[in-house]
C-alpha cells in the first residue's frame, strides 16, 4: 500500500507533502542543462563560439558540439554564397547620369567568420558590403564613356570585381561573381544613340553601294583591257605570221624561179616593146640557163618580129 504523503497538523489540518512536484522540476532542470551543455552547428555554416560574451579564437565547424551551459553561446555564420542585388547611380566619363542595376554573389570565408562577427557583425552585408559596392560601381563608371558602358560592359565588370577583391578580401569576404544586370539612360541620350546608329547605319550602306560600284566599274575596265589585249595579240600573231610567209617567200625567190615562172606562164605572144640584150621583158643570165649545153638554140640572133616589122617600115620610109 502506498504511503501516504500527507501530515496533520495541531489545528486537524492535513499538510500535503510537494516532493512530487519537486522531482519534476528538477527532471526539467536536468533536461535544461543537458540540452545546453551542445549545439549543432548547420551544414555551410560556422559556429562563433562567445564565452560569457567574448568572442573565443576557435570556432565550430558545422556539426555537433559540447559547449559549456550558460556560460558558452553560438552564433552561426553563414559560410554559403549569397546574393546582393542593389540598384546604383553613377556618372559617366562623358557626365552622362547611369543608372544600373547590379549583383554581386559572395560567401564568407569560414576561417574569417568569428573575427567577421566581432569586428562588424552578423549583418556584414548592410555595414560592409553595400557600401563598397556603390563606391567601386562609381569608380569604375567614371572611367568610361556612356557608349563604352554599353558595348564593353564585361570590361566594367571585370574592373568593378576587381575592387571589390581588393576591398573585401581582408575581412574574409570573397566575391563570386559581379554581373551588371542593366543601364539605363536619359531618354536624351537613348535619343541621341539611336540617331547615331541611323546615320552610321545609312553611312555604311552608302559604302557598301559604292564599293560595289568600284568593283562593278574595275570588272568592266578588266574586261575590256583583257579583250583589248587579246585583239593586239590576235593582230599581232596575225601579222607576225604574215610576215613569216613573206619572208619565206622571199627566201624562196631567185632570178631562175622567176624567169622559169614567167617562161611557164608565157602564152607565145612576143611583146611588141621590148628592153634589154635579150629581148626578153625581164633580164636573164641566157648562159646560166644554157650552161647544161642541152640546148643548140641561139637566143642572142632572136629578133622580134614586131621589132623587126618596125623596122623596115622605119627604113622604107627614108
Amino acid at each position: 500500500m502506498a504511503k501516504r504523503m500527507e501530515e496533520i497538523r495541531k489545528d486537524g489540518s492535513v499538510k500535503r507533502s510537494f516532493s512530487g512536484i519537486k522531482w519534476i522540476v528538477l527532471l526539467v532542470i536536468a533536461v535544461f542543462l543537458v540540452t545546453s551543455a551542445f549545439t549543432i552547428v548547420p551544414a555551410g555554416n560556422t559556429g562563433v563560439v562567445l564565452t560569457l560574451g567574448k568572442v573565443s579564437s576557435t570556432s565550430f565547424s558545422e556539426g555537433f558540439h559540447l559547449k559549456i551551459p550558460f556560460i558558452q553561446q553560438v552564433e552561426p555564420m553563414s559560410n554559403k554564397i549569397q546574393v546582393y542585388e542593389t540598384p546604383a547611380s553613377a556618372v559617366s566619363k562623358d557626365l552622362q547620369t547611369v543608372s544600373s542595376n547590379i549583383a554581386v554573389n559572395y560567401r564568407l570565408i569560414s576561417d574569417k567568420s568569428p573575427d567577421m562577427y566581432k569586428n562588424v557583425g552578423a549583418d556584414y552585408q548592410t555595414i560592409l558590403i553595400a557600401p563598397v559596392v556603390q563606391e567601386c560601381m562609381k569608380s569604375a563608371t567614371a572611367k568610361y564613356t556612356a557608349e563604352q558602358l554599353i558595348t564593353e560592359r564585361q570590361a566594367v565588370g571585370d574592373e568593378v570585381k576587381s575592387a571589390l577583391d581588393t576591398k573585401l578580401n581582408s575581412y574574409g569576404i570573397y566575391i563570386e561573381k559581379f554581373n551588371i544586370v542593366n543601364f539605363d539612360f536619359s531618354d536624351e541620350f537613348n535619343n541621341a544613340i539611336e540617331a547615331k546608329q541611323v546615320a552610321e547605319q545609312n553611312l555604311l550602306k552608302t559604302q557598301t553601294e559604292q564599293e560595289q560600284a568600284i568593283v562593278i566599274a574595275e570588272a568592266n575596265a578588266k574586261q575590256k583591257v583583257i579583250a583589248a589585249n587579246a585583239e593586239a595579240e590576235a593582230i599581232l600573231a596575225q601579222a607576225q605570221a604574215q610576215a613569216d610567209a613573206n619572208r619565206l617567200l622571199e627566201e624562196s625567190l631567185s632570178d631562175k624561179v622567176i624567169a622559169y615562172e614567167q617562161i611557164e606562164k608565157w602564152d607565145g605572144v612576143m611583146p611588141k616593146v621590148t628592153s634589154g640584150g635579150n629581148g626578153m621583158l625581164i633580164d636573164i643570165d641566157l648562159d646560166s640557163l644554157g650552161s647544161s649545153g642541152s640546148s643548140t638554140y641561139d637566143y642572142s640572133s632572136y629578133s622580134s618580129p614586131a621589132v623587126t616589122q618596125d623596122a623596115g617600115a622605119e627604113s622604107g620610109n627614108e
